[in-house]
C-alpha cells in the first residue's frame, strides 16, 4: 500500500495493525513535492498467517479485488515451490503480468531470451 507524506501515519497504523512488515520512502525525483510511503509485507509467512485472512474476511470491493485472488493464487504456488523452477517462475510471472500494471513488464520476454 501506498500512500503520500501526508498521510504516512497511516500506514504505521496499518503496520502496528497487521503486526508485521515495514513502511519505506519511496522519493520521488518527479514534480511532485511530497515523498510517497509504501507498507511492504515480505514474510510469507505474515502474508498467510495475517494480512491473507484478514482480506479473505473483509473482502475486496474493488478493482484490487481480482489482483488480490491472483495474489493469493501466487503464494500458494510459492508455498508449493513452484516458483523454484524456470518454468514456475514463468508462470508466476505470467500471473504477475495480468496484475495491476499499466505497461507490461519484460520479464517474460528476457526470460525467453535467456532460456
Amino acid at each position: 500500500m501506498t500512500q503520500g507524506e501526508k498521510s504516512k501515519q497511516s500506514l504505521e497504523v496499518l503496520k502496528d495493525f497487521f503486526g508485521c512488515g515495514k513502511v519505506f520512502v519511496n522519493k520521488r525525483y518527479d514534480n511532485h513535492n511530497e515523498n510517497l510511503y509504501r507498507y511492504c509485507v515480505r514474510s510469507r509467512k505474515d502474508l498467510i498467517e495475517n494480512v491473507i485472512p484478514f482480506f479473505q474476511e473483509n473482502k475486496l470491493k474493488t478493482a484490487k479485488k481480482k489482483d488480490f485472488e491472483i495474489f493469493i493464487r501466487i503464494i500458494k504456488m510459492m508455498e508449493n515451490n513452484i516458483h523454484s523452477n524456470i518454468e514456475g517462475i514463468k508462470k508466476i510471472a505470467g500471473m504477475i503480468e495480468k496484475m495491476n500494471r499499466k505497461k507490461s513488464s519484460t520479464f517474460l520476454e528476457s526470460s525467453e531470451t535467456k532460456c
